[in-house]
Parts: C-alpha cells; sequence; structure tokens
C-alpha cells in the first residue's frame, strides 16, 4: 500500500556559501554608522555625516597637501639600528621594524623632505601612525631634523603633521634625545625668520606632544584629535582627581590656548596654503584639481583668535 511505501523526497541543491570581502565596511565610532571603506578613503578616511577623522596614511596625507608630483624625499638612505639589542616576550626590535615595514609599505614612521602647496615651496614632514603607533626613535628625530634644516639652508617655511604615541622605548635614551634635536632645529629655523606650522592629529602625544608638536608659530589641529603626554588614565591615578569632559581633546585644548585653530581635513590644504601666502607673501595656486570632501559636518573653523578667516 501506499501508505507503507517509502515515500519521495525532493532534493534541493544548495549553492557554494559565498565569502563577503574582509574589511569591506568600516563602522564610525562616533555615530555608529556602517559606510563602505571604498567611499571612506576616497574621502581622505573621513566619515559622511559625522564627519570623524580616522587616521590617514602618510602618503595619503602628502597626496592630499601637495602639489601633484612635488615631493622629493630627505632622509630616505637612513635606516633603523638596534642600538640597545632589545628584546621583549621572544620578539626582537629588528623583528618588530621587519614587521611594521611588511604591514605598512614604509621603511619608518615619518615622510620627510621638501614639496609645493599652491606652488609655494616648503619643507614637510608627515608621521604615520601605523608604524609602531607613530613612536619616534633616531630614523624619525633624524628625518623631522633634516627637514627643518632644510627650511634653514634654503629659506623655507616648514610644516610638520603629528600622529605618535611619542618616544620609542625599543631605542631608551637615543629616542629621548631627538626631543632636544628636533627643537633645537626649530630654534634656529626661527633665528632665520622662517615659520613653523604644526598640524596635530589623532593622537599626537608623549615626547612629540613635548617637543616639536608644541612649538609651532602656528598649531592646527583636527576635530577630535587626542593631544596631550600622558594618557588620561595615568593622568587620573596620579592626580587622583576625576577629569574634565572632552579632556586632552583637540576642542579642549583649543579652549586653553594651546591649538590656534581646529580645521577639518577637507579644508587643511586650502587653510594652510592661505596661511603660507601670508607669512611668504607669495601668491598661491588653486588647490589643482584635489577631490573634495563628501559631506563631513560643519564646514566653519573653530579659532580662538582672528587667523579664522586669514586674507585671501
Amino acid at each position: 500500500m501506499a501508505l507503507f511505501g517509502k515515500p519521495k523526497y525532493s532534493t534541493v541543491s544548495l549553492g557554494k556559501k559565498r565569502d563577503i570581502p574582509a574589511n569591506i565596511f568600516t563602522k564610525c565610532p562616533q555615530s555608529g554608522r556602517v559606510v563602505y571603506t571604498k567611499d571612506l578613503k576616497e574621502n581622505w578616511m573621513v566619515v559622511p555625516g559625522s564627519g570623524y577623522h580616522f587616521p590617514l596614511a602618510a602618503s595619503e596625507r602628502l597626496r592630499l597637501l601637495l602639489d601633484e608630483e612635488s615631493f622629493r624625499a630627505l632622509g630616505s638612505d637612513l635606516e633603523t639600528a638596534d642600538p640597545l639589542q632589545f628584546e621583549a616576550n621572544g620578539v626582537s626590535y629588528r623583528e618588530k621594524i621587519a614587521e611594521n615595514k611588511k604591514k605598512t609599505g614604509l621603511d619608518e614612521a615619518v615622510l620627510a623632505g621638501t614639496g609645493k602647496m599652491g606652488g609655494i615651496d616648503i619643507a614637510v614632514a608627515v608621521m604615520d601612525f601605523r608604524f609602531l603607533g607613530g613612536s619616534m626613535g633616531s630614523v624619525v628625530g633624524e628625518r623631522i631634523t633634516r627637514a627643518i634644516e632644510r627650511g634653514v639652508e634654503r629659506s623655507l617655511p616648514v610644516l610638520i603633521v603629528c600622529a605618535s604615541g611619542g618616544a620609542r622605548m625599543y631605542e631608551g635614551m637615543y629616542s629621548l634625545m631627538q626631543m632636544a634635536k628636533t627643537s633645537a632645529a626649530l630654534a634656529r629655523l626661527a633665528d632665520a625668520g622662517q615659520p613653523y606650522i604644526a598640524v596635530l592629529t589623532n593622537p599626537t602625544t608623549g615626547g612629540v606632544t613635548a617637543s616639536f608638536a608644541s612649538l609651532g608659530d602656528l598649531i592646527l589641529a583636527e576635530p577630535g584629535a587626542l593631544i596631550g603626554f600622558a594618557g588620561p588614565r595615568v593622568i587620573r591615578e596620579t592626580t587622583g582627581q576625576e577629569l574634565p569632559d572632552g579632556f586632552q581633546t583637540a576642542e579642549f585644548l583649543l579652549e586653553r590656548g594651546l591649538v590656534d585653530q581646529i580645521v577639518p581635513r577637507g579644508q587643511l590644504r586650502d587653510r594652510i596654503g592661505s596661511f603660507l601666502k601670508m607669512f611668504t607673501g607669495k601668491g598661491t595656486e588653486p588647490p589643482g584639481g584635489k577631490k573634495p570632501l563628501k559631506s563631513s559636518g560643519p564646514t566653519f573653523v573653530k579659532s580662538r583668535t582672528d587667523l579664522s578667516d586669514p586674507p585671501d
């Protein structure tokens, strides 16, 4: 009887599960919004809408700020040494350097050299937080110093974009000495009458903050950047006091006078160009085809001075 016969089942063939590529989406820490990583990169790592600024690679930063194909590197022949033969948890400093070279495509945490911004010659150094937290070792300090000295030799304004966790512990005292070396070079630049503009990005901390990051004739910062020497947790535990809201943010320091202006990333090139024109008396050319940012929040520039709208 059919009632006791073997039932017939339909067979459904399932296709192979498609793998979703890694890192196709990025979540904004500020708004929680999920955006396409491709769109984020095209927007110079600024989240449309919320205006949150992710770290930007040094090479991309140079592409954003400088005239096309104008950058000429300094100190590219310098190689990181291991003076202390440092090793921790079975991993040597040399292995750390090799790992970060492979990860970032850079040979150190800074790109330094000369270039043009709106047709004006400048000396420039841009730090990259991806390389060992942008820590300042001997090569980083030497490259930044060479950029400053090139400004002295050729009477060029100097621009340094800071992004660092501070001095590099793997090099001990050699790293701390870079604070004095870069500061002394900036003193010579000041004696030569050349301007120095510092741009503080997220994060700028430790020995970098305690040296060249805080010595600018003009100090700009990106919105929401963490800026300080020791971290909030260390300060809280040391002082035994609760810290105010927004402590060590660019906005907090703007109100207290350390930062001159907070400038969104999409406006940095034009803003710095205006100041270079004012400092040097030379005319700046149009941005030269730089792709504008998509909507990234307020477009005004916060300032504690009357320099928020420098003359054209």
